[in-house]
């Protein structure tokens, strides 16, 4: 069992002040810890929103690039379809003998 000493006055006042002090300034400290968490959380918020609108501009950028490519080649384009319109000049023939075929089945 302790026994009990006589403390100053002075030391007990002082550590309850200290108790006290302590316990008014714990709410200012959470919402400091708060405040610091938020601007913390609002900058890599902005941070992301940045790398996403980078990224958006690379993508934009290689989709003009492809259209104007498309663009450039557009005769290139239209030979190759011509080329191929008249490799294929004989379909009208074909397609001709297959509606006769189709229609002696309708008989």
């Amino acid at each position: 069992m302790a026994e009990h000493t006589a403390v100053n006055d002075q030391i007990t006042d002082a550590v309850t002040q200290v108790n006290v002090k302590v316990l008014a300034e714990s709410p200012a400290m959470a919402m400091g810890s708060i405040y610091q968490t938020m601007a913390h959380s609002t900058g890599i918020l902005f941070e992301n929103a940045v790398s996403a609108q980078q990224q958006q501009n690379t993508l934009t950028q290689a989709a003009a690039n492809m259209g104007v490519m498309q663009i450039y080649s557009m005769d290139t384009m239209a030979g190759a379809a011509g080329t191929e319109k008249v490799s294929q000049a004989g379909i009208a023939d074909n397609l001709t003998s297959l509606l006769t075929v189709l229609q002696s089945f309708r008989r």
